[in-house]
């Protein structure tokens, strides 16, 4: 709700942030650090289990940003930019490391569970909890299997709240691709869920 009014608003500061660090403000780059770090942090996860390596990656693609900050022509919003050069950066460290990937299933798993743990205290009856446990296990099973390019637009769509047209800026692909995506990984989670909601 009130989505595009507010990522309108962030577009507008961030241009001026991003003309200051131009001039040589550097303290203005450690302001669009401080605003976005979260958020990043929160999208690296998605491909990164350990805590410390996607710190790392969150970091390197704050790096990134700032050295490639003259290539940002303000033809799309500041954080689409951003978000596009944090994925990349994720990706290409899941592809160094892909032979450790097979191991961290379980972590995944974990990491997702204590993400919901908070969600779960609204539930009072134990038998709700169990099916809330096993659904939440069920759709994060179902996220983690996908492909990259349906795990990233359902992440974007659903856990960053974006809209249909930030997310094809960010995965630089048509609106009606990003429609695809979301709608097929929906699908999926849906024809895993369902069998539980019915039982």
């Amino acid at each position: 709700m009130g989505q595009h009014l507010k990522s309108h608003h962030y577009s507008d500061i961030d241009c001026e942030l991003v003309e200051l660090v131009r001039q040589g403000d550097k303290q203005a780059f450690d302001v669009i650090v401080l605003k976005y770090q979260f958020k990043i942090l929160k999208l690296v996860n998605r491909y990164v289990n350990d805590p410390s390596e996607a710190l790392d990656i969150a970091q390197e693609s704050f790096i990134k940003a700032y050295k490639a900050l003259d290539k940002f022509r303000g033809d799309s919003a500041f954080y689409t930019w951003l978000y596009r050069i944090a994925i990349n950066t994720a990706k290409n460290h899941v592809v160094t490391q892909s032979r450790r990937m097979i191991e961290t299933d379980v972590e995944v798993l974990d990491m997702e569970q204590a993400l919901t743990k908070a969600n779960l205290k609204d539930y009072s009856a134990p038998e709700k909890i169990l099916q809330s446990n096993e659904i939440q296990l069920a759709v994060s099973e179902v996220i983690q299997q996908l492909p990259r390019e349906l795990r990233t637009a359902i992440t974007l769509r659903e856990i960053e709240g974006l809209s249909y047209e930030e997310i094809a800026g960010v995965m630089d692909c048509p609106i009606g691709t990003v429609r695809s995506r979301i709608f097929r990984a929906r699908e999926a989670i849906e024809r895993r869920i369902k069998p539980l909601l019915n039982g």
